[in-house]
């Protein structure tokens, strides 16, 4: 029988235990999967049960603001891949422990529902994705991370073991310099063109195009816009940004929201700070210059950063 084991609801000042949800089935665990789940695809990383890395998956989105359903869907079809990619046959699930980092696992009842609905994995460990990118980028060391995704988050790991989050509060009033907030930013670009409110650009012709082409259909677009959606956009913005100066505009407020993180996360500037994600290379450019003498690249990503929570769980067992 399963038991469930889940954390006070995580606040951005609070320090918290490493797991923010667990769930454990008694006997050894040949297999090791790290999840980095997000809001527009999922990452898994398989290792043997010494934590040596055999093969990588990949599937569609696993953030839970999409639903529990969706995503273990995507966390199956990712893990499946990672089996195959190593040459491997797919065993049963009880022979395989599971560390996720997972955008939106902050929500106590979508953590609760998430891991209630465990598939069969012997040991079930739900985290931050920020957590998890946190400690794949520093190899599980103290240190900062900002992760730009589809969302953003800031995170620290201090050299005592506390931790605190700073952004993250989620589409769409938070995650900024997320391709979310990006494309959001694009679009209100966009409107502004077709109103005769901004000058008409390539950024703006580009933007319609990928909505249909007219403004009834941009409306239909909107109606069905979520954090994946305007997510979409943010290559857009990036590619039009070294030409047309809407799009540059937009890149440098990105870069400033970075920097305004990265006070808030260590305002001494003494731990080592990794910018992550997807977005953290094209918005490198752009990031003030007081910011850009201290960050550097990160060592391992999340789902790295996830297998090495969920191996430190099996060694302590």
């Amino acid at each position: 029988m399963q038991q469930h084991a889940l954390a006070q609801p995580i606040s951005p000042t609070s320090s918290f235990s490493p797991a923010t949800a667990a769930s454990s089935r008694s006997g050894a665990c040949a297999y090791l999967i790290g999840v980095d789940g997000g809001g527009t695809g999922t990452r898994v990383a398989l290792a043997g049960a010494d934590g040596e890395q055999l093969g990588r998956g990949s599937a569609g989105p696993s953030g839970l603001a999409h639903g529990v359903d969706r995503a273990w869907q995507a966390i199956l079809a990712a893990t499946a891949q990672a089996f195959a990619n190593a040459g491997l046959g797919m065993p049963d699930l009880s022979a395989i422990a599971a560390g996720c980092g997972l955008a939106g696992i902050n929500n106590r009842l979508w953590a609760q529902v998430f891991v209630q609905q465990n598939p069969g994995f012997a040991v079930l460990l739900a985290e931050t994705d920020a957590y998890t990118s946190l400690l794949g980028a520093h190899g599980g060391k103290p240190g900062a991370i900002i992760a730009l995704g589809t969302g953003s988050v800031g995170e620290v790991l201090q050299a005592d073991g506390r931790r605190r989050e700073v952004g993250g509060w989620g589409f769409p009033v938070s995650d900024e310099a997320g391709g979310a907030w990006l494309g959001q930013r694009a679009i209100n670009h966009l409107q502004r063109a077709l109103d005769g409110r901004r000058q008409q650009d390539a950024l703006a012709a580009a933007l319609l195009a990928h909505c249909g082409g007219s403004k009834d259909a941009l409306f239909s677009w909107l109606a069905q816009a979520n954090q994946t959606r305007y997510a979409e956009l943010a290559p857009l913005v990036i590619r039009y940004a070294g030409d047309v100066e809407a799009a540059r505009q937009i890149m440098l407020e990105a870069g400033r929201e970075v920097e305004l993180m990265a006070q808030a996360l260590d305002p001494c500037g003494e731990l080592p700070l990794a910018l992550c994600g997807g977005l953290a290379t094209p918005l490198w450019d752009y990031l003030p210059p007081a910011l850009l003498r201290r960050v550097h690249r990160p060592h391992g990503d999340a789902a790295a950063g996830a297998l090495i929570l969920i191996r430190r769980h099996v060694q302590r067992a």
